[in-house]
């Protein structure tokens, strides 16, 4: 009777959490297919750091432009574009922007383009809550990377139940450096020019340009 008991206890509980898994991954398409009607994005967010180990609490305003693979972020003092394919890292205060190609498989952060996106693909989901903050309700749906060698152990999404948009992502770092990125608004289907997201080294004649491709 006993081993009959912890079987269907096993069994209930594995149920549970592959309905959590359905549940989570139910309001991630929803998630995705709303992204995927706007042309372009534009949003406005706060990004913070904390490690409480090292008694670190870190807090910057940002914006970030998003069309196709194409950005362009501001944050912390540095300007990027991307293009697609190249990337322009202006650092204001030195007067100084570097040239690469990043790698398509780069992994050593999140990358700023796939910010409403994260979710597709490289990660397992799981619902864990459903929470009301300011009178409005979010779902809280865990991302577990499936490449355990990524530097982070999670990613926590709060999703706005009533228009499906992630609100606010926070990863969990493994040297206990915890990022989260905070939507504050959110503009869709602007219109930018492909130059938009090219350093234009004409229009900053006192920049260094450092080509490291």
């Amino acid at each position: 009777m006993k081993k009959i008991f912890c079987f269907l206890l096993f069994g209930a509980i594995c149920l549970n959490l592959s309905a959590q898994d359905i549940k989570a991954k139910t309001i991630l398409d929803k998630v995705s297919t709303k992204n995927k009607e706007f042309k372009s994005i534009s949003a406005e967010f706060t990004f913070s750091m904390d490690n409480a180990e090292e008694d670190i609490h870190e807090v910057s305003e940002g914006n970030i432009t998003l069309v196709g693979n194409k950005y362009r972020l501001k944050l912390m003092g540095v300007d990027t574009y991307f293009d697609g394919t190249t990337m322009f890292s202006h650092i204001i205060d030195v007067r100084e922007v570097n040239i690469t190609e990043p790698e398509e498989n780069e992994e050593e952060g999140l990358n700023p383009a796939q910010i409403f996106s994260i979710y597709e693909k490289g990660y397992n989901c799981k619902y864990i809550k459903e929470e009301t903050v300011n009178s409005s309700t979010y779902h809280v749906i865990d991302l577990i990377p499936l490449n355990s060698e990524r530097e982070f152990t999670s990613i926590q999404l709060r999703i706005n139940k009533a228009n499906n948009q992630i609100e606010s992502l926070k990863t969990i770092g493994k040297d206990g450096n915890n990022v989260s990125i905070t939507l504050k608004k959110l503009t869709p289907n602007l219109k930018f020019a492909d130059s938009y997201f090219v350093f234009d080294p004409k229009s900053n004649p006192d920049v260094e340009v450092n080509d490291m491709r």
